[in-house]
């Protein structure tokens, strides 16, 4: 029998805080027993599940492994807004004249992230 990834999980300085972020970006819910300065916190969100886990340990480097979002009922630039509104920065704008491209992002803590166009956007 194969492995399954059972979550994609992210080391941070507030478990609570970012999962609060992740569950807002992707529509997700934070576990019922989940709370301000838990060591851990877990987003369940449409096909996936994210665990954050405090640890002492600041980012220094660039991330090896990201997530590509794509927006389902939305265009990617309208997504890029939104989720600058829950506290994401633009670290670089790969966008197109075409409308191709993509936006590479950080979440509060600095983990990249990028927004890619929509199934509906990259259909048209």
């Amino acid at each position: 029998m194969s492995s399954l990834v059972r979550h994609v999980t992210f080391d941070c300085s507030d478990a609570y805080a970012l999962a609060r972020f992740w569950a807002g970006a992707l529509d997700g819910s934070l576990a019922d027993d989940d709370h301000p300065g838990d060591p851990e916190a877990l987003v369940t969100a449409p096909g996936t599940s994210l665990l954050f886990i405090t640890v002492a340990d600041t980012k220094t480097a660039k991330n090896r492994v990201h997530l590509d979002l794509q927006p389902q009922d939305r265009t990617r630039d309208e997504e890029v807004e939104r989720l600058l509104s829950l506290g994401a920065t633009v670290a670089g704008d790969h966008r197109n004249p075409d409308g191709t491209g993509w936006v590479t992002m950080t979440d509060p803590e600095g983990n990249e992230f990028c927004v890619e166009r929509s199934a509906a956007e990259r259909k048209a």
